[in-house]
């Protein structure tokens, strides 16, 4: 491709403030590919901006480089224009989770994923657009979290040793011992309805969040279903059992879980909810969201990889 046709959107921030100096190891690839232009998010929601403004400006491949949150905003950013109009997209991980990237099957190392996004096929991928109870949309490509996840995504965010897996592990171990709650849920899908009280609900359009935790194991980004896992109101010594199960992928043997799959859901809560988009926080602790609403978007944008 033309120098002109590919925009490299880079969150230097990503990864706790690491990425910038990974995101300099990349120059030489694109150098080797022809060049691209480049440019730097230096605020929240930034890259959406970015992205937005590149596919109005006739690029034919946006390429977000940073963590699951860059990767979300590009891909909002590109679904603000008309199907025809959207560049192709793609990844490389400078974060700390990546699963996105994961998902997508992008090598783990950044100028290797680079070279595979410069050199790839494009490939269909399902988003989901998702619609909070203040009025809110927005799309996400892997995962949705409702209740412990999106707790732990919060504590995750503030730890500043850890990294990657190790930095989500601990996350889960403060929010079992400081944030055990189980809000009753009542969620009705396009295959079933239920109502109970439940620790965590995660929606998956890929298999794995957290840097490593395969929450659905069988989740695919182009099957045309959402997944999801979700765990009922259980102790906290059940919940520590769960964990290393979650991260096998193996926790859907036991009886305090619920999995299946779907194309659309609406959700009310008794209580209010803290939300993840992707890793990206929707609703901390100091929100009161309690209803939601999601529907699958089938081959939304096409993927290089």
């Amino acid at each position: 491709m033309p120098t002109h046709s590919i925009r490299l959107i880079v969150n230097p921030n990503a990864d706790l403030g690491r990425a910038w100096r990974t995101a300099s190891d990349l120059r030489p690839v694109i150098e080797e590919f022809g060049g691209a232009d480049w440019a730097g998010t230096v605020y929240p929601t930034h890259a959406t901006e970015l992205a937005r403004q590149a596919a109005e400006d006739g690029y034919k491949l946006v390429i977000a480089a940073g963590g699951d949150g860059t990767a979300n905003e590009v891909m909002n950013g590109l679904m603000q224009v008309p199907p025809e109009q959207r560049p192709l997209f793609g990844v490389v991980p400078l974060g700390s989770g990546n699963d996105f990237s994961h998902m997508a099957g992008m090598d783990s190392r950044p100028a290797y994923a680079l070279r595979q996004v410069l050199t790839g096929k494009p490939h269909n991928i399902d988003l989901a657009l998702l619609e909070l109870d203040y009025g809110r949309k927005l799309y996400f490509g892997n995962a949705l979290g409702i209740g412990f996840d999106a707790t732990v995504t919060i504590r995750a965010h503030q730890l500043t040793r850890a990294r990657g897996f190790m930095m989500y592990l601990t996350a889960v171990l403060q929010t079992i011992i400081l944030n055990h709650e189980a809000p009753r849920l009542q969620v009705t899908t396009d295959a079933e309805s239920w109502d109970e009280p439940m620790v965590m609900l995660t929606i998956c359009n890929g298999p794995r969040e957290g840097g490593g935790f395969m929450v659905a194991p069988q989740a695919r980004p182009d099957d045309g279903i959402l997944h999801y896992a979700g765990i009922r109101k259980l102790s906290r010594l059940m919940m520590l059992r769960l964990i290393p199960e979650v991260m096998k992928g193996t926790h859907g043997k036991f009886k305090q879980t619920r999995m299946g799959t779907m194309k659309r859901m609406t959700l009310q809560s008794d209580r209010r909810l803290t939300i993840h988009a992707d890793g990206e926080i929707l609703s901390g602790f100091d929100m009161n969201v309690r209803n939601l609403s999601l529907e699958l978007i089938p081959a939304a944008l096409q993927m290089v990889r």
